[in-house]
């Protein structure tokens, strides 16, 4: 155990203010030193305490150009698993956030290339128990800062029905894997969106659960209180069936006291007859929502009265202030826990993985220069806004979001699910490689303007793909009551049944096409 020279002991004065003569730094060394470093030199003897490992798998390989065309792929490779269980038959990708022991993890950056992680998330022990196959770990941005889909040092992952535009993000490898039918299902983590903006600008289903449902254990993490983690499918079933294995505490989780899981699959039905759902006006006719969107959106939220639903319009006034909340929490979370905090802070009574903290630290050191424009403002702005106001404009946003939630809850009391556009216009052009600063800013966010506004009061929310315009999918998003996922999967699947909701490979698979006969 090193102990601190003196310059270290004077750098570390000065960032608390404080003030000493050289003889009592002296002093303070010599005490750090005998009295202070004992605790450490005990628990650095200690053996960690890593989760297990159960299954065998290759150490896989980055795969090809040719075998990669739209780029989504970071490392394939091959798990056992049980041979029995509810995902018997099931091809499932991971985010490259998931810990898969013995399998690179690079989070989308350079900073993290050549870590391996040694634990397998919880998620991932629960889908090999139940037969799921693990083919890889997908694309994702870098660090997850971004709403688009080209941060990556791997790479921009392409969209499959337009190459030229974005796949949404952050979890875009794993929403193009699932729409291009290389996976039946995938894992994504959302903090303002990141499954669903991907899902909806991709033609597929995104399931954001309810804050702590799904235990977060060996993911890593951006703002523990903007963290979840779900499944991405082409069908609700696979979603539900998904959910259902991943879902419930592990007692390591200490966000999970909330609900336990249910059995979604029991509970999906086709019936929504006398259901009460809200076309929230808000999430509608934004400055930068495109017609055809909105239109489309309302058109799909109405056609549920076909089944027998009361459809009304509902306003949520404090909806549009909502991104604001998510904004603040998101860049000043991100910067303290995951930049500053390396990957996970303090106050955490979670579990913790130890072998990142150093990998990232290190990664940071050497490689930071060559994070995202998105990460390099996120950081830029979060410690800037942290030193100069002292965190109270984060604090400020937590204690709003309370609100924020209150008036959602208020809306719930009458009306069992919400609808609105998850992303309230189509995928957007890639930026060009030698993009301008300011065009790579403004392609990285913004899409989140109604997502994000569900990480921060913690309602489930689902989206569901309900149409194509010039060729592109469009996305409704359904909002729950907390721990009612599978009153969102029984809407969703009501209108794959009304609408005869089908997905069919074209020859040369790089698109997909959507049979809505209505």
């Amino acid at each position: 155990m090193r102990s601190p020279n003196i310059e270290t002991l004077k750098n570390i004065l000065t960032m608390y203010h404080l003030t000493m003569e050289d003889d009592e730094i002296r002093a303070y060394q010599q005490l750090i030193k005998e009295n202070m470093l004992g605790s450490y030199e005990v628990v650095d003897q200690m053996i960690d305490q890593d989760l297990p490992v159960n299954y065998k798998r290759s150490p896989g390989y980055r795969p090809s150009i040719q075998e990669n065309p739209f780029n989504a792929w970071y490392w394939k490779t091959e798990v056992d698993h049980a041979k029995q269980g509810k995902l018997a038959g099931k091809k499932i990708a991971l985010k490259d956030n998931v810990s898969l022991a013995g399998v690179p993890m690079m989070n989308g950056s350079k900073v993290l290339e050549g870590f391996i992680p040694q634990i397998d998330a919880t998620i991932v022990t629960r889908i090999l128990d139940e037969a799921g196959e693990i083919l890889g770990k997908s694309v994702c941005e870098s660090f997850c800062c971004d709403c688009s889909s080209f941060t990556s040092d791997t790479g921009p992952v392409l969209n499959p029905y337009n190459i030229a535009y974005s796949a949404g993000g952050s979890s875009s490898g794993s929403a193009v894997l699932v729409a291009t039918g290389e996976v039946d299902m995938a894992i994504g983590c959302d903090q303002t969106g990141s499954i669903r903006m991907p899902s909806a600008w991709c033609g597929i289903l995104g399931l954001k659960p309810t804050w702590g449902l799904v235990p977060y254990t060996g993911i890593f993490p951006v703002d523990i209180t903007l963290d979840h983690v779900g499944p991405m499918a082409r069908k609700t079933e696979d979603l539900a069936s998904l959910l259902e294995v991943i879902a419930g505490p592990d007692g390591l989780d200490p966000r999970q006291y909330f609900f336990q899981k249910k059995s979604y699959i029991n509970r999906l039905t086709d019936t929504i007859e006398g259901m009460n759902i809200g076309i929230v006006a808000e999430g509608f006719n934004w400055s930068f929502s495109e017609e055809d969107v909105d239109q489309m959106v309302l058109d799909a939220a109405n056609s549920f009265q076909k089944s027998g639903a009361r459809v009304e319009h509902v306003s949520v006034a404090m909806h549009r202030e909502g991104i604001h909340l998510s904004n603040i929490i998101n860049t000043e979370g991100t910067a303290v826990q995951m930049f500053r905090g390396n990957a996970l802070g303090t106050s955490w009574k979670g579990y913790h993985q130890t072998q990142l903290l150093d990998s990232f630290a290190k990664g940071m050191a050497a490689h930071a220069d060559d994070l995202s424009a998105a990460a390099k403002i996120t950081i830029l702005t979060g410690q800037y806004m942290q030193q100069a106001y002292h965190g109270r404009y984060y604090a400020k946003a937590q204690n709003l979001g309370r609100k924020l939630r209150m008036d959602y809850d208020r809306a719930f009391q009458r009306y069992d699910i919400l609808i609105m556009p998850t992303v309230p216009y189509k995928a957007t052009r890639l930026p060009q490689k030698n993009a301008r600063l300011e065009e790579q800013i403004k392609r990285s966010f913004g899409v989140d303007t109604n997502t994000g506004v569900f990480n921060v009061t913690g309602h489930p929310a689902l989206n569901v793909p309900c149409g194509y315009s010039n060729g592109l999918p469009v996305g409704m998003m359904l909002i729950g009551r907390y721990g009612e996922e599978d009153t969102l999967l029984t809407a969703a699947h009501a209108y794959e049944k009304m609408t005869n909701y089908k997905y069919t490979k074209s020859v040369n698979s790089k698109d997909m096409k959507k049979e809505n006969n209505q």
